[in-house]
């Protein structure tokens, strides 16, 4: 039995999430339709590239997952099937499958679409062909290379790491892009200061659990993608401070001149 997963920019109540279920059925009948994540923010191939990478791999493997994000595709930005990790992605070649996978697919198929279908008649062709088991080089064109998009990465020097706001998620908290790893390699056995929004507020320790500073304060933990987070505990912090993505968060070592340590010290 098929699996498939739908990743879009459409609201729950948009009519392209109809024509694209009752298109599914149609075509692969008896597959299962997962719906992954909807609402990604229009043409943001960053947002959703963040979503489908830390989410795809706790599919089993043989899933197929539609990917309708910037996904009109065009002459430079071609549909593809994209093989990779054992499991199969349909999307436009804009950059988002180089953003997911950072390295290498086992396979890339460039679409054949001489009717010019429409994408969601074209994915869900696409997928249909999988589901049965059919050979997807029918489909298309094998092609050798993936269009590159340069992902956001944090800056590591001795005594500093500066990163940036890459996720803002359901509850106001914001992502970034600091590993556990890096943040490690530079902090171990060290005290330090993160600072949020042109260092106007800061923090000076990891915490575990949301619930380990009081109601009103920054936390700022790694969360289940060992990426770090800043959040505050009972409340949304990017409403509260404005932060958006994109936006700055700075770790350093810390000044042991500077006084005190809360939420809005400056």
């Amino acid at each position: 039995m098929a699996l498939i997963t739908l990743t879009t920019e459409w609201r729950e109540d948009d009519f392209f999430q109809g024509i694209l279920r009752g298109k599914l059925s149609t075509s692969c009948p008896g597959a299962v339709v997962v719906n992954n994540a909807g609402a990604i923010p229009p043409l943001n191939i960053m947002h959703g590239a963040f979503v489908i990478r830390n989410t795809f791999s706790h599919y089993p493997e043989g899933t197929i997952h539609l990917v309708f994000v910037s996904s009109e595709g065009s002459g430079i930005q071609p549909h593809l099937i994209v093989k990779a990790r054992g499991h199969w992605f349909i999307g436009a070649d804009n950059g988002i499958f180089n953003l997911i996978l950072n390295s290498d697919p086992e396979l890339i198929i460039s679409l054949d679409n001489a009717d010019k279908a429409d994408e969601i008649t074209l994915f869900v062709k696409a997928a249909a062909a999988i589901a049965g088991g059919r050979n997807p080089g029918d489909l298309g064109k094998v092609v050798s290379g993936l269009a590159e998009k340069v992902p956001l990465r944090a800056t590591i020097d001795r005594n500093i790491v500066i990163g940036s706001v890459i996720f803002i998620d359901s509850y106001g908290n914001a992502i970034t892009n600091i590993t556990r790893e890096i943040f490690g390699r530079v902090f171990e056995g060290r005290d330090f200061r993160i600072l949020i929004k042109s260092n106007k507020y800061y923090t000076e320790k990891i915490s575990r659990l949301y619930c380990d500073e009081p109601v009103g304060e920054i936390v700022t933990l790694f969360n289940m993608l060992d990426l770090l987070e800043v959040s505050i505990n009972g409340a949304n912090l990017c409403q509260l401070f404005g932060v958006e993505t994109g936006d700055s968060v700075r770790v350093e070592a810390r000044d042991e001149g500077r006084d005190g340590n809360g939420l809005f010290k400056n």
